[in-house]
């Protein structure tokens, strides 16, 4: 039974669990998504929530803290400098999880993980949507019916052309 088991095993001992997760959020911090299984998706979004949070304030315990986790110089500078600016008015909720569907080789579930703010195009999908507004069905009924052409005024079919 797993009861207590908080941490997402994924297989691996505790050194090697904790190298991998640090490598994949330093490639996830440079490349913005990454794509990998869906099970590293769930472990990676738990450890790099709260040091995405931590970032936000800018101070030097919180990098040293950033660093312990991460172990990659260029990427607490980048998580500093660039990321936390772009998250600072947001409470929570970094990541975003996309399922892409399963791995031709060995039939994994495989998932985009992505930092949110740096997804234009469902930025650009949600401003389209607020800009658009409603219309009734009747004016679009009414176009219709007034656009109809009289049974004189159609021009001849393509058969009565072939016979003339």
């Amino acid at each position: 039974m797993r009861h207590r088991k908080k941490i997402i095993a994924l297989g691996r001992k505790v050194g090697h669990r904790k190298l991998m997760l640090s490598n994949i959020a330093c490639s996830l911090i440079e490349h913005k998504s990454i794509n990998t299984t869906t099970t590293k998706a769930k472990a990676l979004q738990r450890f790099i929530e709260p040091i995405i949070t931590k970032s936000k304030s800018d101070t030097i315990h919180n990098r040293r803290l950033a660093f312990k986790l991460l172990r990659n110089k260029r990427s607490v500078t980048e998580l500093f400098n660039e990321v936390s600016t772009k998250v600072g008015d947001r409470p929570g909720g970094y990541t975003r999880i996309i399922k892409l569907g399963n791995r031709l080789g060995d039939n994994a579930e495989m998932a985009m993980i992505e930092l949110i703010d740096y997804n234009d195009l469902y930025k650009a999908e949600k401003q389209s949507k607020t800009a658009r507004t409603r219309r009734s069905r009747r004016s679009g009924r009414s176009l219709i019916s007034s656009d109809l052409v009289e049974p004189s005024k159609q021009l001849p079919s393509a058969k009565e052309e072939t016979s003339e």
